[in-house]
This record gives C-alpha cells, structure tokens and sequence, in this order.
C-alpha cells in the first residue's frame, strides 16, 4: 500500500530519513485551469546515504529511473542507493562549466574568516546568479536539459525522478523550466522552488551553528545551502533575454521539437 503522502500540501517533502528534500512536483494548477499530474515525476536531492526504510519508501514510487544531474566527482563522493530494477542515468550538468558546483561551495567554509572575506558583500549571491544562468546558456546544461525532458517525455520511462546534490539548483531550474512549459504560474513556480530553504536549512542547521561560532557570517553559509529568489529570477531572465519564454526556450535553447512539447503536455497534465 502507497504510504507516502499523497501531496494534499503541495510541495511536501517525501518524509524519508535522508533525501530531505524529495518531492513529487505534481498538483500544480496551470494558468487554464488544468493539473500536473502525480505520481509522475520527481525531485530530489542526493540519495544517499539512504538507509532500509528509505529504500522502502523509495521503491513504492514505482519509479523507472533514476537521472543524477551531478558532477562525476560529486557522484564518486555519494553514489546513488537505488532500488532494484531502477534505470540509472547520469546528466552531468555542469561538465563544460570552468567553476565548481554550486553545491560543492561548501568546501570553501572550512575557514569562516576567510570565508567572510571571499565569500561575503554580495560575493556568494553573485557566484550563484551566475551559475543559475549558466544552467540556461551553458552547452552542457542544454545538452543535458534536453536529454531529461525527452526521456521524460516518453510514457515508458514514468515515474522518474532527477536529483542534484542537494536538490535546489541543477534540480531546482529543472523544474522550474517544466513547470513553465506546462503553464503553471510564474509565482507558484517561485513557491515550490523556495519550499527547499523548509527540508534543507534544518537539516544544516548544526553546521550552520557551528561556522557562525567560529566567525563566520550565518547569512553566507544560508545562501549557499539554500535558495533565494534572485538565483531562479537570474536564470529566468537568462531565458527571457536569449530565447523569449518557456516554449521558445525548449525549442531554440534545447531542441526540444513541438511533438515532444506536446507530448509532455499530455503525458504530465490532467
């Protein structure tokens, strides 16, 4: 029996041990009145280190596949626990970017003066609105965008699910972009995104502690571990300034051709 939630609040997170910030992206209304379907397609971050339970949880979404969005050094540090029968598929994002991850920022906060120096005045907000508009220009972000919305595109590979490091970035614009394309409002696509900053700042809080005790400034650790508005608006007006809207953006920036359009349409609205 199905005993994750059935997402009555839209946007909730799955509830397992780790993976705090899976979610199904469905039960969205659309700008005419039609639903995202549930059940369908998930958001995630790292799954790992999943414990028993987790797998249990995991295994009910019937999933097909698995698409890690990450980097291959991030995926030698945490590889993916999946259940049996699950299809993996690595899209690594980032792979033509010349900087790191923005997830992997946290490496830089081993030293919380220094930390202030290089990091704080606007500097790390800077770093991830850059990086939010390289998930729209950047080849291997379109490559790779392209390859996740085809596959899901075909009835075949659903329930599938994609996941980045922590869910928010690489995973966040994706899902921003689809849910654009199916023509959920621009608002409500800035509230599911935001929902990240409720699953994963407490799961960091201890660190969060722990860097403001030694000197650290707190609001820099929170803006690489969480989400803001100006990172997902960086990346929509990246969109709006090169290709136009969320259709044009799917067929000049990622090739994405019209039956493919439509089909995501029909296979992902209700």
């Amino acid at each position: 029996m199905q005993e994750l939630p059935t997402g009555d609040s839209l946007g909730l997170s799955m509830g397992l041990h780790a993976a705090h910030n899976l979610r199904d992206i469905g039960g969205y209304l659309t700008a005419d009145g039609r639903r995202v379907r549930r059940n369908l397609v998930y958001r995630s971050d790292v799954l790992n280190p999943l414990n028993n339970e987790d797998l249990r949880k995991l295994g009910q979404l019937g999933l097909k596949r698995d698409y890690d969005l990450r980097t291959t050094d991030e995926i030698s540090r945490q590889p993916d626990q999946i259940p049996s029968g699950v299809t993996y598929v690595h899209i690594d994002i980032l792979a033509d970017a010349n900087s790191i991850a923005p997830a992997q920022l946290m490496t830089l906060l081993r030293d919380p003066p220094k930390a202030n120096v290089e990091l704080g005045g606007g500097r790390i907000e800077a770093m991830f609105a850059d990086a939010y508009r390289k998930f729209v220009s950047l080849p291997s972000a379109r490559r790779g965008y392209l390859k996740l919305f085809e596959a899901i595109a075909d009835a075949a590979a659903l329930p599938g699910l994609y996941h980045c490091t922590t869910g928010k970035d690489r995973a966040g614009w994706a899902t921003a972009a689809l849910l654009g394309l199916l023509g959920v409002p621009a608002d409500t696509i800035m509230q599911d995104y935001l929902r990240t900053n409720d699953y994963i700042l407490p799961y960091y809080a201890a660190q969060i502690d722990k860097f403001a005790a030694q000197g650290g400034n707190r609001e820099i650790v929170i803006a690489i571990l969480g989400v803001q508005p100006p990172y997902l608006e960086a990346a929509l007006a990246e969109m709006n300034a090169l290709y136009g809207g969320f259709d044009d953006y799917f067929d000049k920036a990622l090739g994405l051709n019209q039956v493919s359009r439509e089909r995501l349409r029909h296979l992902l609205l209700e």
